[in-house]
């Protein structure tokens, strides 16, 4: 019997029955994943709208995944800065939610759509909009429950989890490597990935080297270095389709991974990782605290929240601190049913 592969939202039409709620998340994979909780609440308080997603066309299937999106208005911004228009059909929303930010920019987009309702953080700039005061230390899972308990739909941080496609993994069971990031700012060296790669290799697992689009170089730098076979390295050329990175992420051992959007789908997935930090603290990004999880990060003692750029052009210094045998030990300290019996390699 072929696999079930989720199918990508469709595009509003202006012809949806009944009434519709836009969402506004117009950024990437981590960003809508975070958001799980707060668009759950929504589908539960709301179950008789159409639920419309503003986000970027790539994450149809993803928005598909989360089990609550009905349909993707495709959007796109440069960077992380808000779109200047939402081709928005039909009449207005009965609700937009703005789950894109705090600035003008986001609210004055909804605003023009004259929804019958607009959740959004309040502003000193917009005292006519009623809404909870914005918390810059935050970990943005809370944020966004925060503001829909605030109008009155309880949502919870801790329902972040999202169903596993009915595909088979190209890689079962392997400890999936992902070396790239957005930003050089939390990328942690190739050499180290290598590294770790390596001693996994030698200790049994089976292991693979995952890469977005333009990250082949990087991902075949360091399966190169860790002596792994060509097969190993998964994507490159372009994006891995979601389902079948899905597919390879819910079937893994753990994921090895840098403050970047596997990070979340692994929690989504409920799947093993060890997470590396940086130029942002764990607490406003990181995984649930629970023992399928390990989090790395030293940052200064006087450290703010974000005490670096996160869109950097060179590895955080906090990133660079992160030794290859403490990722190992993490990696060790994991929940990883039929490990061998150590992947801790001998100090250097």
């Amino acid at each position: 019997m072929p696999s079930a592969r989720p199918r990508p939202c469709p595009p509003p039409d202006g012809h949806d029955p009944g009434p519709r709620i836009l969402v506004l998340r117009a950024l990437g994979l981590g960003d809508l994943l975070t958001a799980v909780p707060a668009l759950r609440a929504l589908r539960t308080a709301r179950p008789d709208h159409t639920l419309v997603l503003a986000a970027p066309r790539r994450l149809a299937e993803a928005a598909a995944a989360t089990g609550v999106v009905d349909r993707l208005l495709p959007t796109a911004a440069p960077g992380r800065e808000v779109p200047r228009t939402l081709d928005w059909p039909g009449p207005p929303p009965d609700l937009a939610v703005d789950l894109h930010g705090n600035g003008p920019a986001s609210h004055g987009l909804l605003r023009a759509l004259r929804p019958a309702r607009l959740f959004a953080y309040a502003r000193p700039a917009t005292p006519e909009l009623a809404g909870p005061d914005w918390r810059e230390d935050e970990h943005e899972r809370d944020r966004w429950c925060r503001l829909l308990t605030w109008y009155g739909l309880p949502a919870d941080p801790a329902d972040l989890g999202i169903a596993a496609p009915a595909l088979a993994s190209p890689a079962p069971g392997a400890v999936v490597v992902h070396p790239g990031a957005d930003a050089a700012a939390r990328c942690w060296p190739a050499e180290r990935f290598a590294a770790v790669a390596a001693a996994l290799h030698r200790a049994g697992h089976r292991v693979v080297v995952t890469a977005g689009k333009g990250e082949g170089p990087l991902a075949r730098r360091v399966a190169e270095q860790a002596r792994l076979p060509r097969a190993a390295v998964l994507g490159g050329a372009a994006d891995l389709p979601f389902a079948e990175l899905a597919a390879l992420v819910a079937q893994a051992r753990a994921v090895l991974v840098g403050d970047t959007g596997l990070a979340h789908l692994a929690s989504a997935l409920g799947t093993p990782s060890v997470v590396l930090f940086g130029p942002v603290a764990p607490r406003l990004w990181g995984p649930p605290g629970t023992d399928r999880h390990r989090v790395l990060w030293h940052p200064d003692p006087d450290d703010r929240p974000r005490p670096g750029d996160a869109h950097g052009d060179r590895p955080d210094d906090r990133l660079l601190r992160i030794t290859v045998d403490e990722v190992l030990a993490a990696v060790e300290a994991l929940p990883l049913p039929g490990r061998p019996p150590s992947v801790m390699a001998p100090a250097r």
